[in-house]
């Protein structure tokens, strides 16, 4: 289920899981906060360094700990991904959270995250990250965010026009995130569990042939089998080797998904662009699909 609305007054804590940022890149969200009246609570490794790292896994770790359990915050921003949340997000306990049902924010690596909660019946945000808050192009992204978090507001009418469109209607939880972090999930205790739900992934900056590895490993893994629902964000940046790969990214994508009649939604903006609108994950969201267009929205609000 979401967490309860925000509201003006409400304290929220940004926190540094993955990789390192400067104060720079954060000049922009606390500018942002500001606007959406919101307190906030700065880790105090926010801007720490261990190599890549923003600090150690222990300090990491510990300072997203402390916001789980402090009753007074009301939602966790995660500064920016990176690499590094799967190194401490085994040992997370999140027994506080659950009684506190508050928002995690965040994508890209913050994506092991979301599926340690989600394990735990929570709901979380994949959506648009403080780092990126004064990138161009952010503004409707950041609009979409709010919504979701101050009025439990979600409805977007997309285009869903790559070629890869199987169309239907189905309400179920969105499960997913990043395609390199879904993978990575297999094996662990936090592992993806699809059956039942709407699988959302995405991608950046990655060989043709690795992702149709890391799909061909969660199919073997039997991660497509039971699925309501598919939702391809943005994969962006592919890159082909030397010897041609023979398909492009829809066309890999096409050779899993297309078979399953099941409705399937493509090249929607989520992901890493400017334009990543904020999807809710573990809740039932109605996906409605068209020849060329794909309707979001919370089930209870269709």
């Amino acid at each position: 289920m979401l967490p309860p609305p925000l509201s003006a007054g409400d304290t929220i804590a940004v926190v540094s899981p993955s990789r390192r940022i400067t104060h720079d890149q954060m000049e922009r969200s606390w500018q942002v906060f500001d606007e959406w009246g919101l307190n906030v609570l700065k880790g105090r490794h926010l801007f720490a360094t261990d190599g890549y790292f923003a600090g150690s896994d222990q300090e990491r770790l510990e300072e997203f700990q402390a916001f789980l359990d402090d009753s007074s915050v009301k939602a966790v921003f995660c500064a920016r991904g990176g690499y590094g949340a799967t190194r401490f997000v085994d040992r997370l306990n999140w027994k506080n959270s659950a009684a506190t049902q508050k928002w995690i924010v965040g994508f890209s690596d913050i994506t092991a995250i979301h599926l340690a909660a989600t394990r735990e019946g929570l709901g979380s945000v994949h959506g648009l990250m403080p780092a990126q808050y004064g990138y161009d192009g952010v503004d409707e992204s950041l609009a979409s965010l709010r919504d979701l978090l101050f009025y439990h507001t979600f409805t977007h009418e997309l285009e869903s026009n790559t070629g890869l469109t199987c169309e239907g209607s189905v309400i179920a939880p969105v499960t997913g995130g990043n395609l390199s972090l879904l993978a990575e999930s297999l094996g662990t205790p936090a592992e993806i569990d699809t059956r039942g739900k709407i699988l959302f992934m995405e991608e950046i900056d990655e060989y043709l042939y690795k992702i149709d590895r890391m799909l061909n490993q969660l199919a073997r893994a039997g991660k497509f089998e039971g699925l309501e629902g598919v939702i391809i964000g943005d994969f962006s940046d592919c890159q082909d080797t030397k010897i041609p790969f023979g398909k492009d990214i829809y066309g890999i994508l096409e050779r899993y998904f297309a078979k399953l009649r099941i409705p399937v939604a493509s090249g929607l903006p989520l992901g890493h662009e400017p334009y990543n609108l904020a999807l809710p994950l573990n809740v039932p969201v109605h996906m409605e699909v068209k020849a060329s267009a794909c309707k979001l929205s919370l089930a209870h609000s269709s």
